[in-house]
Parts: C-alpha cells; structure tokens; sequence
C-alpha cells in the first residue's frame, strides 16, 4: 500500500486558535504557511501549504474578523481544545460518478454542496463537496471535493513542505477499509483510538502531525 493514497486532495489541520497553530507549524518546520482566505459566513478562515504534487494542507479555525456564525463552524473547530488532523479529501475524476458508485457499493458519502473562499487578492473561488450527516463521523473517511474551473489552491505559489506518508488508527480498521474501498481509495490502518497522522519533509527535517 502506498503511503499516499492516490487523488489525495488536502489534509485538514483544525485548531480552536488558528494564529498559534500557524506560527507553531512555521517553529517546528522552518515553513510558514500562506493565508488561504476567509470562508464567508462560517466564521472560519484558512492557511495553506503545499504537499508536493496537487495535494495540500489546509490548516483552518476560527475567524476573529467574521462575526459568530448562526451554525456551527466547519470541521467542528469549536469544539477542539487543541490542533488536530481532523479529516482529508480526495479529488475524484468526476465527482456526481463517485458519489453514485459510492452509494451504489452501499456507502453515502453525502450531498453535494457548493463552496466558496476570498482569497487575500480579492479572488473568490468556487468549488463543490461532499458534505452531510451520512459521512463516517471518525473523519477517516475522506470527503470528495471537485475544484471545477477554479484555480487549484496547489497551483498558486504555496511555500511547500511535501508530504512522506500519512497513516490511521481506528478501532475497527477493517470497517474504515470497507468504505475506502467504496470510494476506490486506500490508507494505512493501525488498531488503536480514532487518529490521522501525516509526516511531511521540512528543511529541519521530517515532522509528523497528529
């Protein structure tokens, strides 16, 4: 198995204080992450740094700029007490085909939405994913996303630090293998308590986050 899986899309980071995540990644691996954008009405905004080829992290919290959100915010930042992997995503061929094969193979992985982002250069970009209730609550399950004619956040001049392997743990492994099968993806699983770990390469050499 490889130790990234193909069509891998983005790693999501989430953290209750998104200023002491970033300048936490920038001290451990000499690498400062790019601002993304603010995602308008959900009270969060993100930052970005390349994996190496078309994927990405996306390291995302909470806004102080926006005002509170009516819902929750994205990924369920608000109720971390501390950064963590939360979940990644995956960039299928043909994203409706997928969703439908998926279920078809007897797995949802949700609705599909439309998503925007306000880059810092006023850019808006558009996109579409999978979102919902029937989504594996474990975040091991990755979510499909589909950039359309938007420019991929990997094509725009992030400060990079490329990934060497990202792996999980969960209780039942084979159940998680199941449902990534259902998506025509693969991970490295480990028994253990619900984690995604990912190792990238840095100039202080490789760094793993939990």
């Amino acid at each position: 198995m490889k130790a990234i899986p193909a069509r891998l899309d983005h790693l999501v980071l989430a953290t209750p204080d998104l200023a002491a995540t970033v300048a936490d990644f920038a001290r451990r691996t000499g690498v400062t992450p790019a601002p993304g954008g603010v995602h308008l009405g959900l009270g969060t905004r993100n930052y970005l740094v390349s994996l190496g080829g078309t994927g990405y992290l996306e390291i995302i919290g909470p806004d102080p700029e926006q005002p509170t959100p009516t819902g929750p915010r994205p990924f369920s930042v608000d109720a971390l007490s501390t950064a963590r992997t939360v979940t990644w995503a995956i960039s299928p061929p043909d994203l409706d085909a997928a969703v439908a094969t998926a279920r078809a193979r007897g797995y949802d992985p949700g609705d599909i939405h439309p998503m925007t982002r306000r880059r810092p250069d006023g850019t808006l970009l558009e996109w579409r994913l999978t979102d919902g209730d029937t989504q594996h609550p474990s975040g091991l399950v990755p979510f499909l996303i589909d950039w359309g004619s938007a420019l991929h956040p990997s094509a725009s001049g992030l400060p990079v630090t490329p990934l060497l392997s990202l792996s999980a743990t969960a209780p039942d492994p084979d159940e998680i293998r199941a449902l990534l099968a259902t998506l025509d993806t693969e991970l490295p699983l480990g028994e253990g308590p619900v984690g995604l770990s990912f190792t990238v390469d840095t100039p202080r050499g490789p760094v793993t986050f939990v």
